[in-house]
């Protein structure tokens, strides 16, 4: 079975669904995961989404965004820790979602990622379900993908 599970996550409800499940299955397998949060940067140009804001007020956005993160794998380690599965929590900063989810899977040596189908509304939902896409076709190992 899988020994090592990458749980990609976005903090929304299908995510955390989606974490139940790879937590779930990794007890049944006696598997360790990894919880992760890609952390995006804030977009400095106006064509990528952003408004003109201090470079000091970018840093103090970019670092919520990471604390929020951080928290949201926390979340996922503690849960997956309370029911004796053993689990580390990772955020990584990048545009990039996909590839970064791809990265950090091979460098933890998971053998499955966990992640959700889509997990926001709107734009942002189509961005997140074509990076599940991005995934699921460019990943060298098995992927999950629950609705």
């Amino acid at each position: 079975m899988f020994k090592r599970i990458l749980i990609a996550t976005d903090g929304s409800e299908l995510s955390k669904k989606a974490a139940d499940s790879g937590i779930e299955l990794a007890k049944l397998s006696g598997g360790h995961i990894v919880a992760l949060q890609v952390v995006p940067r804030y977009p400095v140009s106006y064509f990528e989404g952003g408004a003109t804001v201090s470079i000091s007020e970018i840093a103090r956005i970019e670092k919520e965004w990471a604390d929020i993160g951080q928290a949201t794998v926390a979340k996922i380690k503690t849960q997956a820790e309370a029911i004796g599965v053993k689990a580390t929590a990772v955020t990584t900063h990048s545009d990039m979602i996909a590839e970064a989810i791809i990265a950090a899977a091979k460098k933890h040596e998971c053998d499955l990622i966990v992640m959700a189908s889509h997990g926001r509304r709107g734009l942002t939902r189509l961005l997140l379900g074509s990076e599940t896409t991005h995934v699921l076709t460019h990943s060298d190992i098995p992927v999950m993908v629950l609705r």
